[in-house]
């Protein structure tokens, strides 16, 4: 019986050891509400963290996770309703998934300050994040964030109505797939049902949260941005493309230690169009700070 037990404990300090030294894993942390997907590879510090944009599971950052996995510890994670990722609590806006974040890499055990990397939706998240707790950030990366002021309602109100309809078909699709007996249709529903709230909360709540934030003092900043306008914008995606640009070139200059780069021929995914861009853009900011 006694070598039993040893045996047991032995396995579980080996299971701890190796999941705190692997250079990949790929599992779950409940965060209390719900339970989230994370995926951790390589070793170092500081940690990089990325949250994706709307839609996108953790696996399309699969490739440039890899490459930065070479240099230091790469988190990626599925918000709820994602992936494996259990739903959450609605609404789902920036404040509420920058705190999941947050419980997230606290419960997971892995250490700050965070490089915290954002694309689209996410780079609204990884914003509010660090605004509320600066401690925890070391560095800010921005890949093509949305432009506040037309989330507000300030500018190009033409294009509201393209995205009230994204909205209201999402939330659609929940509903229809709700009402559906099949486990599949219900996984379904949960993500289009998380989906539909995020990208209704961008337009509101989101962008209230992400306006107020009037500085990020003296936290690295980078701000990247896609030069490729987006066809499904119309005859004016040309010039939606350089509105877009310059809001994120004014961006920058919310750090005293900000710095703007424009991906002259990237689309919106720039870390697929633009991966060495990316890649390089992040070690760099990784060796400069542990250099300090």
């Amino acid at each position: 019986m006694r070598n039993t037990v040893f045996l047991f404990l032995t396995c579980l300090l080996f299971a701890s050891c190796a999941r705190q030294g692997a250079t990949f894993f790929d599992g779950m942390v409940n965060i209390g509400t719900h339970s989230l997907q994370y995926r951790s590879e390589g070793n170092g510090t500081p940690v990089v963290v990325f949250d994706a944009g709307l839609g996108d599971p953790l696996d399309k950052l699969r490739p440039l996770q890899a490459r930065l996995g070479r240099v230091t510890r790469v988190v990626t994670y599925n918000r709820a309703g994602y992936g494996r990722s259990e739903a959450g609590p609605l609404p789902r806006d920036c404040g509420r998934e920058a705190e999941e974040l947050k419980a997230l890499l606290a419960r997971a055990g892995l250490p700050g300050p965070y490089v915290l990397v954002g694309h689209s939706l996410g780079a609204l998240n990884v914003q509010v994040f660090a605004a509320r707790h600066p401690g925890d950030v070391a560095g800010l990366v921005l890949l093509d964030p949305p432009p506040n002021s037309f989330l507000l309602g300030q500018d190009y109100r033409d294009l509201m109505s393209m995205a009230e309809r994204m909205t209201a078909e999402w939330q659609s699709i929940a509903d229809s797939a709700a009402a559906s007996a099949d486990p599949k249709e219900q996984a379904r529903s949960a993500f289009f049902r998380m989906l539909a709230s995020e990208h209704r909360e961008m337009f509101g709540a989101t962008a209230r949260l992400v306006e107020a934030i009037p500085t990020f003092g003296e936290i690295p900043l980078l701000v990247m941005a896609a030069g490729r306008p987006n066809p499904a914008f119309g005859p004016g995606a040309g010039e939606y493309q350089k509105y877009w640009i310059g809001k994120s070139r004014a961006l920058a200059a919310k750090s005293a230690k900000g710095r703007f780069v424009l991906a002259e021929e990237s689309s919106h995914y720039l870390y697929l169009d633009a991966a060495d861009l990316v890649e390089k853009s992040i070690v760099s900011l990784v060796r400069e700070l542990r250099a300090k």
